[in-house]
């Protein structure tokens, strides 16, 4: 147990961290398992971790992003099984489906091979979306328990030499223990 003097923060074992200032104590739980809850949460269901953050903001882009590939999802699988119909019905003989004049039995048989990678990569993208939810949520839990003060800083800078009237860029890293 280890107490500072001033506006410094006080450490009270290892999961408490309370913080001084001159109007109030705040008390800050350190939460191990808060990434991993969130991801939990997120996998349950879509944008659940998000709220669990308090990203509410977020919620709406899940969903957008995920209904977006639901969306073109369906539609190239319900283009994809006409195409196929009709072109089943052309090898059966039949001359009645609703591409007559405009496509050709090898032009039906390549609109099926692009609808159905299509749908595919449709897929593809839906499972994309709901796993950058998860890794969103758990990211974002991770770096809610993140210090950021200004007692540690990291800035970088551009300074023009005088003598060579040549640029340099560096970084300055400041550490306040006040």
């Amino acid at each position: 147990m280890t107490a500072q003097t001033d506006d410094a923060p006080t450490v009270i074992d290892d999961d408490l961290i309370v913080v001084k200032d001159s109007t109030s104590i705040k008390k800050m739980e350190l939460d191990p398992l808060r990434p991993s809850r969130a991801a939990f949460y997120s996998a349950i269901l879509p944008g659940l971790g998000q709220a669990y953050n308090k990203k509410y903001w977020k919620i709406p882009v899940v969903y957008a992003a995920i209904g977006t590939g639901i969306y073109f999802y369906t539609t190239n699988n319900r283009d994809y099984k006409k195409v196929r119909n009709a072109y089943k019905r052309r090898l059966a003989g039949f001359q009645d489906d609703e591409y007559q004049g405009r496509f050709t039995d090898n032009g039906l048989l390549e609109a099926q091979n692009t609808l159905r990678r299509n749908k595919e990569l449709a897929l593809l993208v839906t499972i994309g979306m709901y796993a950058l939810n998860i890794i969103d949520a758990n990211v974002d839990a991770h770096l809610m328990q993140f210090n950021v003060n200004d007692d540690l800083s990291l800035k970088p800078h551009y300074k023009i030499e005088e003598f060579d009237n040549v640029g340099r860029f560096g970084l300055t890293l400041s550490l306040n223990l006040n």
